[in-house]
């Protein structure tokens, strides 16, 4: 039984991120990417040039970091919706720790355990609450905001550490922010995670189809909690680089996450249904949503109308993507 347990989702999850990794819908995003290179390039003369293309780099770091947790949740056929409301929180809890204890560096792994137990919060929530994950972090999403307020008392508070705001503005790499690097980093880690590790064959087969995952001997619940335990470490980790990126952490951190993290997983290709993607597409996704944020900015439109450009592109992206074999009933 073990045998069968251990093959059946490696053979199912295998052939799941393979078929994807040579998809020809890959190319779509891809195309969708090229498309807007070219488009803000003549669109704006103030695009195409390499300090601007370090800033959009810089910018999308957090995003990816944030996205790449949220990711596996999506795989699974959740969803988290508070992986904004998670960085906020740990953006607030960076500042206080900086300010107020004598953990300097060591914050980055404090806040990233932060993160883990938020999302451990979520996941028990969700898996022995048995109560649809939308619905779980939607209220923890309040609740974590709530409590960050809180902490900020409503404004935005400055760290007082120097030196600490090289780990995400340095420049290992030149013209590369080292918020990009560690994303990059990340980014690659969390592929091969998904690809060659047993919590990202599972977390294939768990979306693919829980009840032929729970035949085959996966232990769905726990492995449901995982997944949200790492969507939690990485924004934890996304917070504690923006708080070095931008200097403060503030009222408005990680409120544009909620948007942007699933218009990115979506429009890379990972199916809402769950199953279908995976990390490897998030990175064409984050680009996508941090080209499009750049060039509107850089063409003067307005944010309202980029709220509704980057809604129509998460719709179109959905309507691309579904399987529709899959979905008999649409509710």
């Amino acid at each position: 039984m073990s045998a069968l347990a251990e093959a059946a989702p490696r053979r199912a999850a295998r052939f799941a991120f393979d078929r994807n990794a040579i998809d020809a819908s890959l190319w779509l995003p891809v195309g969708v990417v090229l498309f807007l290179l070219v488009f803000f390039s003549l669109a704006t003369d103030s695009f195409a040039t390499l300090r601007n293309f370090t800033a959009i780099s810089g910018q999308a770091g957090t995003l990816l970091i944030a996205c790449l947790g949220g990711t596996f949740v999506i795989l699974m056929g959740s969803i988290d919706l508070s992986v904004g409301a998670v960085v906020l929180l740990g953006g607030a809890m960076s500042v206080t720790l900086l300010n107020h204890t004598p953990l300097g560096f060591a914050t980055i792994p404090a806040v990233a355990l932060l993160g883990g137990l938020l999302g451990l919060v979520n996941g028990t929530i969700y898996t022995w609450g048995r109560i649809p994950s939308f619905i779980v972090t939607l209220g923890t999403l309040s609740v974590f905001s709530g409590l960050a307020l809180t902490i900020l008392d409503g404004r935005a508070i400055q760290f007082d550490l120097d030196g600490f705001e090289t780990i995400a503005i340095g420049q290992l790499v030149p013209h590369l922010p080292n918020i990009a690097f560690w994303a990059l980093v990340a980014w690659a880690v969390v592929v091969v995670i998904a690809s060659r590790t047993r919590f990202g064959r599972y977390m294939y087969l768990i979306g693919g189809g829980e009840t032929v995952a729970r035949t085959a001997g996966v232990p769905v619940t726990r492995y449901k909690i995982y997944a949200f335990m790492l969507s939690g470490v990485l924004a934890g980790i996304g917070a504690v680089l923006s708080v070095a990126r931008l200097g403060a952490a503030g009222p408005s951190l990680g409120t544009d996450l909620l948007l942007n993290s699933l218009a990115a997983i979506v429009v890379g290709g990972t199916s809402l249904s769950g199953g279908i993607g995976g990390p490897h597409r998030t990175l064409i996704g984050v680009l996508i949503i941090a080209i499009l944020d750049n060039g509107l900015n850089l063409m003067g439109v307005s944010q309202y109308s980029q709220m509704v450009v980057k809604g129509l592109v998460v719709i179109a992206a959905v309507l691309v993507s579904r399987d529709r074999s899959r979905t008999t009933v649409v509710k």
